[in-house]
């Protein structure tokens, strides 16, 4: 039996060399080990979390400090291990103030199963919701001289969250990635990009892979349309979540409010669910 080392070496060198292309890969994003076992089972080559589905999940709102580094590392780790594919980690901003907390982060991350993650740049302060470009750059540095410290190759992904917090400036983004870049970072990622100009700008600016997220303009484009444009990987976000929760609102409503059973029906038997959550269950 290959030892976990062994296990997660081979998992980094895989997730590192699905950036490679040609085209882009899609990066599922589970937000339980139930929903990392069915996204194996659809097929796809690697898995990522979910800051927003992991949120939803615990009956909390997204983007509001509320979810620790604890309770995202012990959802990566049940994500890690339910299946064998790479996982990567959406680990916020990194958890901490000081660029050697978020150091930290990454070793701890890298203790979970997962052999990627992501930091932003983002500050959690609603006045000032984006870090000044030197503090963003020091912490990216930190977590890629932590990441090389681990025994496998983990993908450090970079952030920059300007599109999200209502700066849309593709110009200060592209520096800010081109910094990130020149930290070290290995993929970088500029949620929230308006449109596919925006994407194509943004690739054809920095050498380093792109995350795309599939929501918006790219959502409304195809994989290979995203990968035509220069990405490498693209990320669906809480997209898949939102979906889960949404089928599962209207299904309720549908029985609350007018007493009609039958979307109880539209679903998985039993009997199958039960046979993908058995299968490709890993033991750390």
């Amino acid at each position: 039996m290959d030892t976990l080392e062994e296990t997660l070496r081979e998992r980094g060198e895989r997730f590192h060399a699905l950036h490679g292309g040609p085209g882009a890969f899609v990066l599922a994003n589970a937000w339980d080990a139930g929903s990392a076992r069915l996204l194996a089972e659809a097929g796809f080559v690697a898995l990522g979390t979910t800051s927003a589905g992991l949120a939803h999940s615990l009956g909390r709102a997204d983007g509001a400090g509320l979810v620790d580094r604890g309770e995202t590392l012990g959802n990566a780790k049940a994500i890690a291990v339910a299946t064998d594919l790479p996982v990567s980690v959406d680990l916020e901003s990194g958890f901490g103030e000081e660029p050697a907390e978020v150091a930290r982060t990454i070793t701890l991350t890298g203790a979970t199963g997962a052999v990627g993650g992501s930091v932003e740049d983002a500050t959690g302060d609603p006045a000032a919701p984006i870090r000044p470009l030197a503090e963003a750059v020091e912490r990216v540095e930190a977590a890629v001289e932590a990441a090389r410290r681990l025994p496998f190759r983990f993908t450090l992904t970079a952030r920059a969250e300007n599109f999200l917090y209502g700066r849309p400036d593709l110009e200060d983004t592209i520096a800010r990635l081109r910094e990130f870049e020149r930290a070290g970072a290995e993929v970088l990622y500029a949620p929230g990009l308006p449109d596919t100009e925006a994407i194509r700008r943004v690739c054809a600016s920095v050498e380093a892979p792109v995350n795309v997220l599939a929501a918006g303009a790219a959502a409304r484009s195809t994989v290979a349309e995203l990968g035509a444009l220069g990405a490498r990987r693209v990320s669906l976000g809480s997209g898949l979540s939102k979906i889960a929760l949404t089928h599962a609102l209207r299904s309720a409503r549908e029985i609350a409010e007018h007493g009609r059973l039958a979307g109880l029906t539209e679903s998985l038997s039993g009997s199958e669910l039960d046979r993908l959550m058995g299968h490709g269950a890993q033991v750390y």
